[in-house]
């Protein structure tokens, strides 16, 4: 690899531009499963539910609003409990 490519490649900006983008799409991953998981099982989500969960960026938020979609029965006790 020649060295100008080798500099950007581990340039401190260039390294937190790529962490940032891989913390990014965990947060859009977790946020789109815990959709899917309502969806699986066949737990009607409305359009201001699903804007809710996608503006999301707190991973944490999220792994708990995953875990709940698990056993809620309406949607909208993901933001209870």
């Amino acid at each position: 690899m020649p060295r100008e490519i080798r500099y950007f490649f581990d340039n401190p900006v260039a390294l937190q531009v790529r962490e940032e983008g891989r913390v990014e799409g965990r947060i859009e991953e977790r946020a789109r499963l815990t959709l899917r998981i309502l969806e699986w099982r066949d737990v009607p989500v409305c359009f201001a539910l699903r804007e809710r969960v996608l503006d999301c960026w707190d991973l944490d938020q999220l792994e708990v609003w995953a875990r709940r979609a698990l056993t809620v029965e309406r949607a909208e006790d993901l933001f209870s409990g």
